[in-house]
Formats: C-alpha cells, structure tokens, sequence
C-alpha cells in the first residue's frame, strides 16, 4: 500500500539534521536541532526537535472528537503520555506525526528509509488505540523556507547540517538535545563561532 511512496523524489537535505549556530539571532531557532523533511527548489520545510508543547495528548484527542472525557480518564498511561512537541512558528494548529516506519497509510511521507511523517487523523486514531508505530511524536506548527532560503542562512553560517540520528529524533529528553546533536558530530558548543569566516 504505501510502497508507492517510497519512490518520492528527495531533496539533498531530506532527512538531515539542521543545527543552529551560536550567532543565530532568530529566537525561534536559537539553539534547535531541525528535522528536514522536504527540500527542494521551492522551499524547505522541517521540524525543530527540541521545543516542548504544554498541551497533552487526551486534550487533542478531545479536541478533536476522537474521544470522549469518559474515555479520556481511562486511557492507558502510554497513550495519556504520548509526546507532543511544537515543531515551528508555522501553522502552529496543524498537526504532523514523525514517525518510524512501521506505520504507513495512503497519507504517510517517507522521508528517508526509516522515518515518515503523516498528517491525516487515521494515524491520531491508531495511536489512541495502541496501534500507531512503534515511535512517534506530534508536532504542532512546522518550520518552513521560501525558494533559496535555507540555503541562504547556511551560507551565511546560521546552519550546521549533519546526517540524522533515530534515537535523537524521538527521544523525550529535549533540555539537551542540541548539546548531544553536537556531540554526535563531534562538535563542543565552545568551538563553534558565531561569526562566518572568509578565506
């Protein structure tokens, strides 16, 4: 079913990380490790990896019909706690589940050959009944750059790209997320400057 997805074409920067540099002056975006999930020569999109979100699981669920507040008190602990995460300024009542890739619908997006992302509420649904995949979380908003953009910024020395890590993507422990997104390029946050330098 979802094999026809797999032939999407990727961008370079699908599925790689993007690390802010100490100079980047955005507060969105001051020390975020992002997520790329398209890029190509219209833009780019992707999601920061380390911002926390205050809203819980059964409030969305409510929200949106999928459960009632009887069922909400009943759900087991795994579901009441499934990570919710804001992914960027845009959009920031959309919602978009990264996830492994055990779980695909019609709808899911690889975006490289072990994570995809979905944006339709079968994947919501399945996740309230312990059916969903086996690691996941939902961002709120996404991040997103017009044609040019993103390269633009790297070139000017606000990005860092690595190549992604699974286990730094869903895991739940974000204060220091960026330190260790570092540490697996083999970076310390003193080396960086926040200044481009020119030859």
């Amino acid at each position: 079913m979802a094999t026809l997805h797999k032939t999407r074409e990727r961008g370079m920067l699908d599925g790689q990380f993007l690390i802010a540099m100490p100079g980047m002056l955005d507060s969105n975006f001051a020390r975020t490790v992002v997520f790329i999930c398209a890029h190509s020569s219209d833009g780019a999109m992707g999601f920061v990896l380390n911002r926390s979100q205050q809203l819980t699981f059964p409030e969305v669920l409510l929200h949106l019909d999928i459960i009632n507040s009887d069922q909400a008190i009943r759900l087991p602990d795994s579901t009441r706690d499934f990570q919710i995460q804001t992914g960027g300024p845009v959009e920031t009542g959309r919602g978009f589940v990264l996830h492994s890739d055990d779980y695909l619908s019609e709808s899911s997006i690889p975006i490289n050959d072990e994570i995809c992302m979905t944006a339709t509420l079968d994947i919501i649904r399945a996740i309230s009944r312990g059916k969903g995949p086996t690691k996941a979380m939902l961002m709120l908003g996404y991040v997103g750059w017009g044609p040019g953009q993103l390269e633009n910024e790297i070139a000017a020395n606000d990005w860092l790209t690595s190549p992604p890590n699974e286990e730094l993507i869903f895991d739940r422990t974000l204060v220091d997320k960026y330190d260790r997104a570092l540490a697996l390029m083999g970076v310390a946050p003193a080396m960086l400057s926040p200044t481009a330098g020119h030859a």
